[in-house]
């Protein structure tokens, strides 16, 4: 779990605020989309991390990537500031809530978060997800060094508007092995025992890529450190946003 005030942080891009404002794109339909019913939510570590297989099919994945391709993407600093982890990749951001309340409720997202009936795993009452969208892409030789994801406070529109907060990330995988993408995958490492304790450290967790995967992990002040491997060939795509609960 992340440490009060330490440890590097995957700090969201502030500075989008300060430059013009970046056309809102024509995001392609959800479908094909498999339904509900053939979908779960699978625990790989409990209270910590969940997984959805084939969340998307592999013909829409393929589809976003097309589109995601034509995105103007900018290349993250070399260089972090102070406190935050090395990340080396190429990513596109926009603050689009009509995205993010399609991703939530016209895929199968918002009935297996719902249905699951488990507002402590989640942190509260979910309502949505994060409208701040992030797309990544990760060539050879990229990656993303061990960090922790922050909670962050956000405003869902409505009537009124929904004060809320980001309790767990959802990290949506477009490519794999499968595709040509080799490496790339997300390790998690447990917390390691006590320093009298005689217990050996616990094996980290991997999460091999896999398309159309849907991958939740806490993430604020019970974080688990974790990274994304260096790509070894091919190219790793991500869409990513987080779960707002009440605030």
């Amino acid at each position: 779990m992340a440490p009060k005030n330490k440890g590097r942080k995957d700090v969201p891009n502030t500075a989008a605020a300060a430059q013009p404002a970046v056309q809102t794109p024509n995001w392609p339909a959800f479908t094909p989309l498999r339904p509900v019913s053939d979908l779960a939510l699978h625990e790989v570590l409990p209270g910590q991390m969940i997984t959805v297989p084939s969340f998307w099919t592999a013909s829409l994945c393929k589809n976003y990537v097309s589109f995601l391709s034509s995105l103007s993407l900018t290349t993250t600093p070399g260089k972090p500031k102070k406190g935050e982890a090395l990340r080396v990749n190429d990513r596109f951001q926009i603050d689009d809530p009509a995205f993010a309340e399609r991703l939530w409720s016209q895929t199968a997202l918002k009935a297996l978060v719902t249905e699951a009936q488990r507002e402590e795993l989640w942190g509260g009452t979910v309502v949505g997800l994060n409208p701040n969208i992030r797309i990544y892409r990760y060539t050879q030789g990229q990656f993303f060094d061990q960090h922790y994801d922050d909670s962050n406070n956000v405003t869902l529109p409505g009537t009124p508007p929904v004060k809320a907060r980001t309790t767990w990330t959802l990290l949506l995988y477009l490519t794999s092995p499968a595709t040509g993408c080799i490496g790339g995958e997300t390790v998690f490492y447990p917390d390691p025992p006590k320093k009298k304790s005689k217990e050996p450290p616990p094996e980290p967790v991997v999460v091999d890529l896999e398309v159309g995967l849907a991958l939740l992990h806490r993430h604020g002040a019970d974080c688990m450190l974790h990274e994304g491997r260096e790509v070894l060939q091919g190219e790793k795509w991500v869409i990513r946003s987080d779960l707002c609960v009440i605030k």
